[in-house]
């Protein structure tokens, strides 16, 4: 089987008629979602990112190289989930890293412990990602901040949390969900709207940015540096 590296580490491409993304899995014989499969190649474990349940996964199936997560870094993620994406970056960032996994439902959380309890980089929050004080007791500097926070102010809450958590010369991701900050507008023009707001920060560069159909409808994807 040929497994062709990615600009994500730990993360693979299967170069067939369907290519397909997978991880070298940190917790070998363990899935914790429906949507997740394991293969084994060399004697070496790995699980398939389905791009179709994942921001970050539909980013890398578009073409995207610049993401600025490397192995050993610590990641904040704002809007965990059930923590499907969050355990692959878990698997990028490996035994080494640490993922912060925030999201602000006490339901979702529950499950998402569920996940960290198995992968001892990861490390649940329960609280409100538009309040980035509120849990400064807990998070240090992180080397990349990814948001995946399907609000109105999704953009603003993104930049408080790089002003107060990235390091200088760090990366931010931002998933950005068009439907949900206007449902009149044309989502590319809430793209370009979105764009011209980061290219205007002091401090951020945009350096890649995709936009996620087939995958994600009406997303795009967005990747800047601090400074």
């Amino acid at each position: 089987m040929a497994l062709t590296p990615t600009p994500l580490p730990n993360t693979f491409i299967f170069e067939g008629k369907q290519p397909r993304i997978y991880t070298r899995n940190l917790s070998p014989g363990k899935t914790f979602f429906d949507q997740e499969f394991l293969i084994t190649d060399n004697g070496v474990e790995y699980r398939e990112l389905d791009p179709r349940h994942s921001k970050l996964g539909a980013a890398l199936a578009r073409g995207c190289q610049q993401f600025g997560i490397k192995e050993g870094d610590t990641i904040l993620y704002l809007g965990a989930s059930h923590g499907y994406t969050p355990s692959f970056v878990s698997d990028m960032v490996g035994k080494d890293g640490i993922v912060f996994c925030l999201d602000v439902a006490p339901r979702v959380v529950r499950d998402l412990m569920f996940v960290c309890e198995v992968r001892e980089n990861m490390i649940p929050l329960l609280a409100d990602a538009s309040n980035p004080e509120s849990f400064a007791w807990r998070v240090t500097a992180v080397d990349a901040v990814f948001q995946d926070i399907a609000q109105r102010n999704q953009v603003g809450i993104f930049l408080k949390n790089v002003d107060l958590y990235l390091k200088q010369g760090g990366f931010g991701m931002l998933a950005v969900k068009a439907r949900s900050i206007d449902v009149l507008r044309y989502p590319k023009e809430i793209f370009k709207d979105i764009k011209k707001e980061l290219e205007g920060i002091p401090g951020i560069v945009i350096v890649d940015y995709r936009e996620l159909d087939p995958f994600e409808k009406d997303h795009a994807f967005f990747v800047v540096k601090k400074k």
